[in-house]
């Protein structure tokens, strides 16, 4: 087809994202899980009795804060985890993702050409990839259409995002808007809110 640029996609297994797809690629998948963090107590005592500083090396570098642990049990509120698999990798005996795994999408990471360095910016928080993959395709179908259809020549697609608008461009692509696609929307001037009135609801 003929794109106004190139479109690298990557694909991580998990979200240590070992490829850096997210600083290098149009479309990042990302591996991940959606149900809750597997914990095996017993091995989080054993971990505990060997010395580890479970205190100072998981909970206090939690990025959401989503853990506790009282010296033998250890607690995560799943619905604010950020799945950073921060966790995992210190303790690998004791906990693994859950078991509902599937993928995030993210878009329009990038290195410098014309705008700068850019970080993808999550799109779909969670999809299921199973063969044949139709639902990914006709995503990637959907990225394609709206960039290639309003994108400028040589303009990369994370570049389109940000002259255009996060917002306007999610509307093209006819999604439903998510606060997972801001990381902190209150501190970013250039992401602007819509009230969306949903059917059967009072004006």
């Amino acid at each position: 087809p003929a794109f106004p640029y190139k479109f690298k996609i990557k694909i991580s297994g998990c979200p240590n994202d070992c490829v850096a797809s997210i600083a290098r690629s149009d479309l990042s998948i990302i591996g991940t899980w959606k149900d809750d963090i597997q914990v095996d107590q017993g091995e989080m005592k054993a971990y505990a009795d060997a010395g580890k500083d479970i205190q100072g090396e998981v909970i206090d570098l939690c990025p959401t804060q989503c853990m506790a642990w009282d010296g033998s049990t250890l607690k995560i509120n799943n619905s604010q985890c950020n799945r950073c698999i921060h966790c995992i990798n210190v303790l690998p005996k004791a906990l693994s993702p859950g078991k509902e795994r599937g993928a995030t999408l993210l878009v329009g990471g990038k290195a410098p050409i014309l705008e700068g360095a850019q970080l993808a910016s999550v799109l779909v928080p969670f999809i299921k990839l199973d063969a044949p993959y139709e639902e990914l395709k006709e995503f990637i179908e959907k990225l394609w259409d709206v960039w290639g259809e309003n994108g400028n020549n040589r303009e990369r697609i994370g570049e389109f995002i940000l002259r255009v608008g996060l917002g306007n461009f999610v509307e093209a692509l006819e999604m439903e808007p998510d606060p997972n696609m801001v990381l902190h929307p209150r501190e970013n001037p250039y992401i602007f809110y819509e009230e969306y009135i949903e059917e059967g609801d009072e004006e």
